[in-house]
């Protein structure tokens, strides 16, 4: 990266990050996403060619600040609308030379040189998912971000044609960077001890079936508790687990599964602690997420990384995403998601190319390809600033 020089002497470039989400003690895919690109940045940056500023709403812990070495870190305190009213006015005293916000929301006060990530548009597609305040807010905010940034980060090219198609925004300005998965963390487990350990406790030591995320309606949970009833019938000794905590609409999807008559079929263990997840994903027979609408589809991407074939919809990212190695299904249609259930038991060929392609398809999506595409686009920038500094 180039230097911003002063009038004495050359002062590396200054970048920006809101590093608040990061810091979240438990993390979800946009918390994961700003965490993971952050302590790789600040590390791409070592060496003097560049300073990060992060801004964080609590102070970072002795770990925290060992993963980001030689960054400043800015810290804010204020118990709501954060973003607005402690993050941009302290943007507007100390403008850096670009500023990155990887959590969708960029402040009303923000430099010229901006980059958002816009990780999906669900509000859009779902909804009666959002309150009417969220949905006001979402697409205010949104619009803010097409006019305002210099330029915008999407998580899969469906978001980037969601952001074109709904919101007019240049295609110039936007770039797509693939996030990534963690390959040290989420790989095959093998220990037949660990295996009937997570078994057992999550699926009362029976074959299961495995879904993993929120059980809300656009997940499609419901027409896969339908579909699952179907192939139930036929093999007795498998149990569907929908991991993940749930949200909202989940009375109507209890009643479903007591007019299934599936009782035991169907656990509902809540969230999954992340040192149970590989296992659980290992030891499925199957992994189902026939979801109708994924920014990204973390999920898809750990499963392959487990060897777990995958049955996925054809809606949104998910064909993007999971490419070649899973079986894909119009999610509207309860007979093709219980066919493509019953072809995945049964079809020891069909499991074995998809798990395959599943351990290649995931090497396309890594954290330090994604943060060196970030750093290079923020390099980009200041390189542009600096031209117009002249």
């Amino acid at each position: 990266m180039a230097c911003v020089k002063s009038s004495d002497s050359p002062i590396a470039p200054l970048i920006g990050i809101d590093a608040s989400r990061a810091l979240r003690a438990r993390h979800t895919g946009t918390e994961r996403y700003a965490w993971e690109l952050i302590r790789r940045l600040v590390r791409l940056g070592d060496g003097g060619h560049v300073r990060y500023r992060l801004y964080a709403d609590r102070p970072p812990t002795p770990e925290e600040r060992a993963a980001t070495p030689g960054a400043e870190w800015v810290v804010r305190r204020l118990p709501r609308l954060w973003t607005h009213l402690a993050l941009g006015p302290e943007l507007a005293r100390r403008p850096p030379d670009v500023f990155f916000e990887p959590a969708h929301v960029l402040p009303l006060t923000c430099p010229p040189a901006s980059v958002v990530t816009v990780h999906d548009l669900g509000y859009e597609h779902f909804p009666e998912a959002h309150t009417a305040f969220q949905r006001w807010y979402l697409r205010l905010t949104t619009r803010w971000h097409v006019r305002a940034a210099r330029l915008l980060l999407a998580d899969s090219r469906a978001t980037r044609d969601d952001l074109v198609n709904r919101y007019g925004a240049d295609p110039s300005r936007i770039e797509v960077v693939y996030p990534g998965i963690d390959l040290e963390a989420f790989g095959p487990v093998r220990d037949p001890a660990v295996l009937e350990r997570v078994r057992a406790r999550y699926a009362g030591g029976a074959r299961y079936v495995l879904y993993v995320g929120t059980l809300q309606p656009r997940k499609n949970v419901e027409r896969l508790v339908r579909a699952f009833a179907r192939v139930a019938a036929e093999v007795p000794d498998l149990v569907l687990v929908l991991a993940g905590k749930p949200g909202w609409h989940v009375a109507p999807l209890r009643r479903l599964m007591a007019r299934e008559g599936l009782g035991e079929r169907v656990r509902m263990p809540g969230y999954v602690p992340e040192e149970d997840l590989p296992a659980l994903l290992s030891g499925a027979e199957v992994f189902a997420f026939p979801s109708l609408f994924e920014g990204f589809g973390f999920p898809v991407l750990e499963a392959q990384a487990c060897g777990t074939p995958v049955l996925t919809s054809t809606a949104s990212s998910l064909p993007e995403v999971a490419g070649d190695a899973a079986l894909l299904v119009d999610p509207f249609d309860v007979g093709a998601i219980a066919a493509g259930l019953r072809a995945l038991l049964d079809d020891a060929d069909l499991r074995r190319r998809l798990v395959e392609r599943g351990f290649a398809n995931v090497q396309r999506f890594t954290w330090d390809r994604a943060a060196r595409q970030v750093y290079s686009l923020l390099g980009t920038l200041l390189r542009e600033q600096e031209g117009n500094d002249e």
